[in-house]
């Protein structure tokens, strides 16, 4: 699902966020990637969404090698990976189902495919009763739900959750982690990116830590261990 291979990002000023990265992350995973603030997870995940090319190296997502991916061919990738983030990205002046719907719609999808494709999502997440409230009705840990939901689509094969649980107190974050382990169980290929020690301890999954833009440690069953 995943590959990168001798992965080197470096920005101007000689500041390297990945150097010589290496990994593979296998269809159906749920991996944990872990690290303090700039050690460069979210550095994989804007290379994963080809919002940046990396400096040198090789990277694969899917089959598809996105090395050097042409610009008009951004946005099928992007059709391919869901993307959920800390902060939700919802729009304040639509509703739960107009959040959801409008992803589909920029896409060019018919009305009956929209009135089919959100309710299915939305009980996913669990808010198939919240469809008419506006963001600022719902508590943090729904607006997440709505932004999975969202992220979900165009039922991506890979699920990029970039500390997804950052916003919010323990028990909407536990909550967050319990639907992202639902949808892995239901075949998305699942990397989540955080610095939450509980949840991901609490896990027991496979474990990945990067520290100064290395991967330092690559455990199959692991906890965080910085």
């Amino acid at each position: 699902m995943i590959n990168l291979k001798n992965v080197t990002k470096q920005y101007p000023g000689n500041i390297v966020a990945l150097r010589n990265v290496t990994l593979q992350i296998a269809p159906g995973e749920f991996v944990s990637v872990v690290g303090q603030s700039g050690a460069g997870k979210s550095t994989i995940v804007r290379l994963l969404m080809a919002e940046e090319p990396a400096s040198r190296g090789r990277i694969v997502v899917g089959g598809w090698d996105i090395t050097d991916i042409r610009l008009r061919e951004v946005p099928v990738l992007r059709r391919q990976i869901g993307v959920v983030f800390q902060d939700y990205k919802l729009l304040p002046k639509k509703t739960v189902f107009e959040n959801v719907a409008f992803a589909l719609e920029v896409c060019g999808e018919s009305r009956q495919k929209i009135r089919t494709i959100v309710p299915q999502l939305l009980k996913i997440v669990g808010l198939e009763d919240r469809h008419k409230r506006f963001p600022d009705q719902l508590s943090g840990g729904e607006q997440q739900r709505v932004s999975i939901a969202r992220a979900l689509v165009h039922r991506p094969k890979l699920l990029l959750a970039d500390e997804p649980t950052g916003n919010l107190d323990s028990l909407n974050a536990r909550e967050i982690i319990d639907l992202l382990l639902k949808i892995n169980e239901l075949g998305t290929t699942v990397m989540l990116v955080t610095h939450n020690r509980d949840i991901v301890n609490s896990l027991k999954r496979r474990v990945i830590t990067i520290e100064r833009g290395e991967i330092v440690s690559d455990q199959p069953v692991g906890r965080y261990i910085l």
